[in-house]
């Protein structure tokens, strides 16, 4: 799904979501947490990965903290600046659509995953910008049963399986602590919904499920960008942390180092 809006029709199985929520505090919250002593924000890419961050960073990403809430204070920070001086009006991803049937949330959610080239962390679309998207991307709402709170559990799904998928990179991204011990960062990723990576593509000769979903990220490892493959099966109904996606996390054949990891962990998988 990624960390922008992704199709909505897991709004059908959010019914038996719970209503727990986790978020973790923004940049201007007195909780938020330290910075690791001794390591930079970001190693900044040097050649053609320093050209390629430059207009990386999408539309959705600008101006988020403005709609980050604060859990200490239940503030919108930078409350001021939210609207648009020439018409005291919204971002227009942030306005409601003309026949939206209900109110939906504006907040946006902060997630764990660092942005390259920058302090702050990537922040998630709220619900009124993953209402937006879809019906920019031609989804029309009137055709399926949606109600306000399947679209609260849209974005917890969304958000639970990019935090997911961040993590499967984490542990990839060990192999290589020696030489980033400062730890990855995201640059960019996008969606290649059909494009199905070879590996998905032998599972399915062999009686497996397609991917109904693929995005790759591309990372910041402490100077060199390196692309990971999330290819997203069905993993069935949604429990209680909103998960209901398997994912399959792997760095991609782009460099001989991520073709040699995937040998010595397939070799730890046969001998373990």
């Amino acid at each position: 799904m990624g960390l922008s809006a992704s199709t909505p029709a897991v709004a059908v199985q959010t019914s038996k979501a719970s209503d727990h929520q986790t978020a973790s505090p923004p940049s201007g919250c007195p909780m938020h947490e330290g910075k690791m002593k001794g390591c930079p924000v970001s190693a900044e890419p040097s050649g053609p990965a320093r050209e390629s961050t430059a207009n990386s960073v999408p539309a959705h990403q600008d101006r988020v903290y403005e709609y980050v809430q604060c859990p200490i204070t239940g503030a919108v920070l930078d409350n001021k600046e939210n609207l648009d001086p020439s018409n005291l009006m919204p971002p227009p991803n942030q306005r409601p659509a003309p026949d939206q049937p209900f109110a939906l949330s504006t907040m946006r959610e902060e997630s764990s995953i660092p942005r390259a080239d920058s302090e702050k962390k990537w922040v998630y679309p709220s619900e009124q910008m993953f209402w937006n998207a879809m019906l920019k991307k031609g989804w029309k709402w009137k055709d399926e049963d949606v109600s306000q709170k399947d679209m609260y559990n849209i974005i917890r799904i969304h958000n639970h399986n990019n935090e997911q998928a961040w993590k499967e990179i984490l542990k990839w991204e060990t192999l290589h602590v020696a030489e980033c011990p400062c730890g990855p960062s995201l640059i960019r990723f996008g969606g290649k919904a059909k494009e199905y990576f070879p590996r998905a593509r032998i599972c399915s000769w062999m009686g497996y499920e397609l991917p109904f979903d693929r995005h790759d990220w591309i990372i910041n490892r402490c100077g060199k960008e390196v692309r990971y493959v999330i290819d997203y099966y069905d993993g069935g109904e949604v429990n209680q942390d909103y998960q209901f996606t398997i994912l399959d996390v792997h760095p991609a054949f782009d460099l001989f180092s991520a073709v040699w990891d995937r040998m010595k962990v397939a070799w730890w998988h046969w001998t373990s």
